[in-house]
């Protein structure tokens, strides 16, 4: 029996980047599913090719200079910093060809058999050749700026992600003829994709660089063309930033942003048949080796793609449409407070629309008993509704408070916009803590009733984003018990002034308690087990990476609980192995909608104990920033929560992957007479079932359209 004091050994981990290239590898996996409809396999496409940015832009260039360091740390499954590097490259460029070649055998046949089209200039009649001079000379040209390569020019600081044209030339001069090279910058002013004029539905389209590329005599008047090849440059994106140091964080942040931009090179892709001589150039000129290259065929950046996916109107190519209905719990309720006083209320997006959480703050924005809101935001997104709302209720005289993270990755800039209108329309802007990133989901709305003030308060695993809500999987409590309106108060106190940490009657707060909650729980459970009183632990988030957490999984399953884990991404658990995991699963759906909710079930000796809340089980998450965990205590919720949502994830037999001792995922069958399960789709049943109407209308928004969704037949 393995005690406490044990040590695992790293073969016991499983590498947190090979990880997750296993979870970009489902994602893949999505594309070259011919069950799926076609371009929904093209949006999955540019998925996978954003999240390998991302992952070079932050995870990547992390490695590269803890290897440039020479400190010879190991991660826990026992890999050095350049061994896990040289693993990832040689993955990456595995996963990448099978990319390629479902671009070119399946991807492209399959679209033009549907009349989208990806052209060259060999396939363009007379009039397309006359079309597209024109729409070169007009829209392209005035902003094409050509970069000689030479000792007066110095190789141009090219920015992050941008696609550019290397051009070989030959120029006559006495001697002979001269080799030269040059760089020419494909616009970011310009769509991707030039989308010729056609009389019919037809999509017929010029990659902008193809057409770049076919001018290219036009720019370099004299010069003998000797060939030009498409390159891209990754760099590193990781802000870096003293908090404790810069007086004015908004500012600090902007530099960073700015910086951003052009900071140092990470990767190099290259067209796949640019020669050998060019790509060393590239790489010598980037200060890059040969292990950061990386051939690319097919779209240098497929995010032109998502145009296609958006504006085809072509029905049987892609999911049925679905708009979640207005929640049933709040459908006759001119009053939410009234309702929210009578129960908690749980909300499942975008099974159940996001609208009624608007409708609720612009209740509370409107109300004249409401006296003060505080709220946090992370991820805002381009939708104004919710900081409007806020500015409004300013304008209404109330006391608005907002805790903005500015170093939301990636969504810096946009936080940075709201949270200035914010500021000029009188709300109170703070940005946290110093030294963590305000990562928890909570809206407080205290309310003036019969002589005495009561507090409501909203409580999610998402952002307060109308767009991403109705593309992640996310859960949201309302509630006005007590001790969440006191736990919620000092949390925003703890946020906006100068306060310790006093504990929590109900909510787990991170960095503070919530790790040692978690771990507390965990061994609770394995000492039930060993007393043969009921265990089991169901626990679903995005990432398991925290060691402690893990070793006390592998401690329970030893002691005989029961764990079944759904885990979307990242996992370094190795479940299943015998006298160490055999008694723990793991799963990761990967579907329709992002799977983002987070939730954590205790069986506890028959005395459930279930949260919900904003934290992965991550060290960053655990100790870097500032999370909110939540218990569920409304019987019914409870057990809707275990019985709808938990176990129909864990029944999934058709998006459900398992994961196997060897770090590799199988995919989830159905076994013989046994009926598919997909649990997105049984969700949505869910959802329109509740309602009575087939069309529930969503208060002055557009209408929820009910639709039939049924899992197709997988290929095999």
């Amino acid at each position: 029996m393995t005690t406490d004091k044990t040590k695992f050994s790293p073969a016991q981990f499983i590498n947190r980047e090979l990880s997750w290239l296993a979870f970009n590898e489902r994602v893949l996996e999505e594309v070259l599913d011919a069950s799926i409809p076609l371009l929904e396999r093209l949006k999955f496409y540019v998925i996978f090719t954003s999240n390998l940015d991302e992952f070079f832009e932050v995870r990547m260039a992390g490695f590269k200079q803890q290897v440039e360091s020479g400190i010879p740390t190991r991660s826990m499954d026992g890999l050095t910093a350049q061994e896990t590097f040289r693993a990832v490259g040689q993955r990456v460029r595995q996963l990448l060809e099978r990319q390629a070649v479902c671009w070119r055998k399946d991807l492209v046949p399959a679209l033009a058999r549907h009349g989208i089209r990806f052209l060259d200039f060999s396939q363009l009649e007379a009039a397309d050749l006359q079309w597209v001079d024109r729409y070169y000379r007009a829209e392209v040209r005035p902003v094409l700026t050509p970069l000689a390569l030479d000792p007066t020019h110095p190789f141009p600081i090219l920015l992050n992600k941008s696609v550019n044209l290397i051009v070989q030339l030959d120029a006559s001069s006495a001697g002979g003829q001269r080799r030269r090279l040059a760089v020419v910058q494909v616009p970011r002013v310009l769509p991707p994709l030039v989308r010729l004029p056609r009389p019919d539905r037809r999509q017929d389209c010029l990659f902008l660089g193809h057409l770049i590329g076919h001018y290219l005599g036009d720019l370099f008047t004299g010069m003998k063309l000797g060939g030009y090849w498409w390159f891209r440059v990754t760099r590193n994106s990781e802000l870096y930033l003293d908090d404790e140091a810069d007086a004015n964080l908004l500012n600090a942040v902007e530099k960073e942003l700015h910086k951003r931009r052009r900071g140092e090179a990470v990767r190099l892709e290259v067209q796949n048949d640019c020669p050998l001589e060019i790509r060393a150039q590239l790489l010598a000129n980037l200060r890059l080796t040969h292990e950061d290259l990386y051939a690319v065929e097919g779209p240098m950046n497929p995010g032109g793609l998502m145009t296609i996916y958006e504006h085809n109107t072509q029905a049987e190519l892609r999911d049925p449409p679905f708009v979640g209905p207005f929640p049933a719990a709040f459908r006759n309720a001119q009053d939410f407070f009234e309702l929210i006083r009578k129960r908690d209320v749980l909300l499942h997006h975008p099974y159940e629309n996001f609208e009624a959480t608007v409708e609720f703050l612009e209740q509370a924005a409107q109300d004249p008993h409401v006296l003060a809101i505080k709220q946090t935001l992370y991820r805002t997104g381009s939708d104004p509704r919710i900081v409007d709302t806020l500015m409004r209720a300013v304008t209404n005289g109330k006391q608005v408070t907002v805790v903005v993270e500015l170093k939301a990755r990636f969504d810096e800039a946009n936080n940075i916009q709201w949270a200035r209108r914010l500021e000029e329309a009188g709300v109170h802007v703070v940005y946290g803590l110093v030294g963590y990133k305000i990562h928890g989901k909570i809206c407080l709305i205290v309310r003036r009733e019969d002589m005495t003030l009561r507090r409501y308060v909203h409580l999610s695993t998402g952002n307060y984003n109308p767009l991403t809500s109705r593309l992640y999987t996310d859960l949201a409590l309302f509630t006005c018990h007590p001790d969440f309106g006191e736990d919620a108060t000092n949390l925003f106190n703890l946020l906006t002034g100068i306060a310790q940490f006093q504990g929590m009657k109900k909510l787990l707060v991170a960095p503070f308690n919530l790790h040692a909650a978690m771990l507390a729980l965990i061994q609770r459970e394995a000492e039930h087990a060993r007393q043969g009183l009921p265990a089991r632990i169901i626990a679903k988030m995005n990432s398991l990476v925290d060691r402690q957490i893990i070793e006390a999984l592998y401690l329970a399953s030893q002691a005989g609980v029961k764990i079944d884990l759904l885990v979307r991404g990242v996992c370094c658990l190795r479940p299943q192995r015998k006298r160490l995991s055999e008694n723990i699963t793991v799963r990761s759906i990967v579907d329709r909608f992002l799977e983002h909710s987070r939730i954590f079930y205790f069986e506890n000796a028959c005395q459930p104990k279930l949260y919900v809340g904003s934290a992965d089980w991550m060290p960053r998450n655990f100790f870097g920033r500032v999370e909110v965990v939540f218990p569920i205590q409304d019987g019914n919720i409870q057990e809707r929560v275990l019985r709808e949502i938990l176990q129909t994830s864990l029944a999934d037999n058709v998006k459900a992957r398992l994961l196997q001792p060897s770090g590799k995922y199988k995919r989830a069958t159905p076994k013989p007479g046994e009926k598919p399960v997909r649990s997105q789709w049984e969700f949505v049943r869910l959802a329109l079932e509740a309602n009575s109407r087939p069309l529930v209308p969503v208060r002055g928004k557009k209408k929820a359209v009910q639709v039939q969704l049924t899992p197709s037949p997988r290929k095999t």
